[in-house]
């Protein structure tokens, strides 16, 4: 499985409490005093905390190479940054979100998706630096002393998007999808601390401002997006033009080549893969895929899907409503729903033992009560199934707030009620796709080198972006450009 982020609304982070004593410590960055809820002490044993959390979460990605490539441009940059003890780890996790992250102490995560977008060395030299830079200057750990940390990680400085849902061990806790985003201000300076590091270790920092181009077409361009002054986040094409400016300065100070290698960067990325991992659950036509456990269910129209290693997410259009994925203990479905109405304090007002397609079930309807730190009271209502299948008890739950439950109750009913057992060979057997560099034969268009490497046409604009290219670029005979192999190349993405 794999993971996707999204913005969920208050009512899903209604449950976070403040325990913490506030110190104030001096910013190894700026040597200015600050406001700091959390010791270095503090903070490294938080990272080794959350640390394991994420890599249940998303997994590493087994390619040995390109985790001692990040591991060893990592660890070149952080000596040369304002913490160079910290016990620094850097690691290629397994998703396909265009994404870089961190979370204090020094524990730096670039996605496989992102490696995927760079197109040369100096672009990943710079979004490393980007991360780096969050530690560095405590971004993380000024972010975190607002938010409760006793039961549930957080991990943050997102290169593209600045918030990624957390899960626990409970059914609330799977809920509680916690935020951690970092102000323009905080945004900017990792920007020039990118900038800093990555030049001090001899890349072209304006490589990294090329880069914020590629994140400004995943995000669906300027024209979908929120003005600048609406988010806390900088706009992808704001921070181009200040990266470069920066990046120009830096060079000024000194008359050294700066290293750019995009050839040398692509063949490392050969044979990478590419989006989902068909084995680890994918998407198609409104229906979720786990052709490893063997099972399938749709999809409510419209919902964004949530995918990790442990559970599977499902957001409503309006994030007012979320369903939920996961295994539960034991091997009896009604054990298993007694022990999920003793932790979660659950009201029960109905129960079912309707079989689902087959498969033995216990259905559960409730209601929870959480209070949020001003005393009030909100009150959730989740409808929940655990089903017997495989040796393993799945559950499945929707949950809103009570007053809301009437509207999303068909179609969440209705996704829980199609877990069936997949059968279908054509959706048991899908490969994935995987990174392909190929040479350009003749000089043309890279709308031309594309269909010649047999990208499909409606999939042009989609590697016209993983390139950083446009599809009217001209390209000349030699030049390396990415494709992909295997996969189900005519099927809708």
């Amino acid at each position: 499985m794999y993971l996707t982020l999204t913005r969920l609304p208050f009512l899903l982070s209604l449950f976070i409490l403040s325990l913490l004593i506030s110190t104030c410590a001096t910013n190894p960055v700026t040597g200015k005093r600050q406001l700091s809820l959390i010791s270095e002490e503090s903070e490294i044993q938080m990272g080794q905390e959350y640390d394991p959390q994420v890599v249940a979460e998303f997994g590493i990605y087994e390619d040995p190479e390109l985790q001692s490539f990040l591991r060893e441009k990592g660890n070149e940059m952080a000596a040369i940054s304002e913490r160079p003890n910290l016990p620094w780890t850097f690691r290629l996790v397994d998703s396909e979100v265009v994404n870089a992250f961190a979370v204090p102490g020094g524990f730096v995560y670039f996605t496989r998706g992102i490696m995927a977008h760079f197109n040369n060395e100096a672009q990943f030299a710079g979004v490393l630096g980007h991360e780096i830079g969050h530690v560095t200057a405590r971004h993380t750990v000024a972010q975190q002393s607002k938010q409760q940390l006793a039961q549930i990680g957080l991990v943050g400085g997102m290169i593209l998007s600045p918030e990624l849902a957390s899960q626990g061990q409970t059914l609330m806790q799977g809920m509680q999808l916690l935020f951690l985003k970092f102000g323009r201000d905080a945004e900017s300076q990792s920007d020039e601390l990118g900038v800093k590091y990555s030049t001090a270790i001899g890349y072209d920092a304006k490589e990294m401002a090329g880069f914020f181009g590629t994140l400004d077409r995943l995000s669906g361009g300027e024209e979908n997006r929120a003005p600048t002054f609406l988010s806390t986040h900088p706009d992808p094409l704001n921070r181009e033009a200040r990266v470069e400016e920066l990046a120009q300065i830096a060079q000024n100070e000194s008359a050294r080549d700066y290293e750019v290698d995009r050839n040398g960067y692509l063949r490392r990325i050969d044979g990478l893969l590419y989006g989902e991992d068909p084995n680890q659950g994918y998407v198609q036509s409104g229906a979720f895929y786990h052709p490893a456990l063997r099972f399938n269910f749709t999809i409510p129209q419209s919902w964004k899907l949530i995918n990790s290693p442990t559970m599977v997410q499902m957001v409503a259009p309006d994030q007012n409503a979320i369903m939920q994925m996961r295994l539960a203990e034991g091997t009896d479905p009604t054990a298993a729903a007694q022990s999920f109405v003793q932790q979660n304090k659950l009201q029960v007002s109905s129960t079912s033992e309707q079989a689902i397609n087959g498969l033995p079930a216990v259905t559960i309807l409730g209601d929870i009560s959480q209070q949020n730190e001003q005393g009030q009271t909100a009150t959730l209502r989740t409808i929940t199934s655990f089903i017997s299948y495989g040796g393993n008890i799945y559950m499945m739950s929707g949950l809103s707030m009570a007053q809301d439950f009437n509207k999303y109750a068909r179609e969440m009913e209705g996704s829980i009620r199609s877990f069936a057992e997949l059968t279908d060979q054509s959706k048991l057997n899908r490969k994935p796709e995987r990174i392909k560099i190929v040479e350009v034969n003749q000089a043309g268009t890279l709308q031309q080198a594309l269909l010649n490497a047999g990208v499909p046409q409606a999939r042009l604009e989609e590697f016209a972006i993983l390139n950083g290219l446009e599809l009217s670029n001209q390209l000349p005979a030699g030049y390396l450009i990415k494709a992909f192999s295997g996969g189900s190349e005519n099927l809708p993405r």
